[in-house]
């Protein structure tokens, strides 16, 4: 079976999908996978990924400086643990000053 990974970013103070966020999935080994949100707020990392300990890494400053709107995280890291041959999705619900993060399907 395939280990694989996606995401889904929403702005939760406007009430729309986070296009075009940057993120970068680091792997257990320290290697990266990067990528960004498409018109949708979603993204996914192709190919079999290892088990272990994994970090997403949101870029939420540059995405919300972008639009001229102040956040108090320059970053959001969710740290978690992929099981072999699943599928694992992060969501992110994000505002200039909150966020909350949880396993989707």
């Amino acid at each position: 079976m395939t280990t694989t990974f996606s995401t889904h970013v929403l702005d939760a103070a406007l009430g729309r999908p986070a296009s075009g966020l940057s993120l970068t999935l680091t792997l257990p080994d320290g290697t990266t996978k990067s990528g960004k949100t498409d018109a949708d707020g979603r993204a996914r990392v192709e190919g079999d990924l290892p088990a272990g300990d994994h970090t997403i890494t949101f870029a939420t400053g540059p995405w919300f400086a972008a639009q001229d709107r102040e956040t108090f995280y320059p970053v959001v890291a969710v740290t978690f643990t992929m099981t072999e041959g699943e599928h694992h999705h992060v969501a992110l619900l994000l505002s200039p000053f909150a966020y909350t993060t949880y396993r989707g399907s």
